[in-house]
């Protein structure tokens, strides 16, 4: 079931920036909190939107695990358990039979599930059976930052960092290195401790200095 509704508020998940997805988020933060409602959740998009990230941060603020294939699932669960699968894409098949049962098993008690993935459930290419169960719950996809979103989200890190980004290093972050977030907020801790290394400021310079390090190794 995919709903599509208009919700104002967003829940704060400390580094990650909504841009178009206040509505994921907004569903997300209900999940967390044990909403009746939404009991089954799954967020998909592309690489580098920060799935991951969504549920490292969820599951640290329910104190769970998060099972991330290859790594097995569980084999059993209680019925009220709460678990957190990010890439059902990598399911081999006996895996796949296995959360199918979980599914079941949470759904028959007061148990939850969150689960990601890099395509809508049905084209995701698993058990017919599997698919249908990740399609009951609510689906959403997690759309990639505009870079005008990016920038904010770096002057964010920059600040918990201790320094202020400009403009022209934000603007020159996003021309010229890898451009998805968690790899752009890697590139800017690791400026971070060169400028402090060399008691710098963050500057063009620097991060150009950097980049063409990196690239030479």
């Amino acid at each position: 079931m995919v709903l599509d509704l208009q919700l104002p508020a967003v829940p704060s998940f400390e580094g990650y920036v909504a841009g178009d997805n206040a509505e994921p988020l907004f569903m997300l933060g209900e999940w967390v909190a044990g909403a009746d409602d939404i009991r089954f959740l799954y967020l998909w998009g592309e690489a580098g939107v920060g799935k991951s990230y969504l549920l490292d941060a969820t599951a640290a603020r329910l104190e769970v695990a998060v099972i991330a294939p290859p790594a097995p699932l569980p084999t059993s669960l209680p019925h009220d358990a709460v678990l957190i699968v990010d890439g059902v894409d990598a399911l081999d098949p006996d895996e796949q039979i296995r959360l199918f049962d979980h599914y079941n098993t949470l759904r028959e008690g007061t148990g939850r599930l969150l689960a990601t993935g890099s395509k809508p459930p049905m084209l995701l290419g698993l058990r017919d059976d599997l698919t249908t169960r990740l399609g009951w719950g609510l689906v959403y996809q997690l759309r990639a930052l505009s870079d005008g979103d990016k920038a904010a989200a770096l002057r964010r890190r920059a600040f918990g960092l201790g320094f202020e980004l400009s403009d022209e290093v934000a603007d020159y972050l996003l021309r010229h290195a890898v451009r998805d977030l968690p790899s752009l907020n890697a590139l800017l801790e690791r400026v971070n401790i060169e400028a402090l290394s060399q008691r710098r400021a963050v500057t063009v310079p620097l991060v150009r200095e950097v980049l063409l390090s990196e690239r030479s190794l």
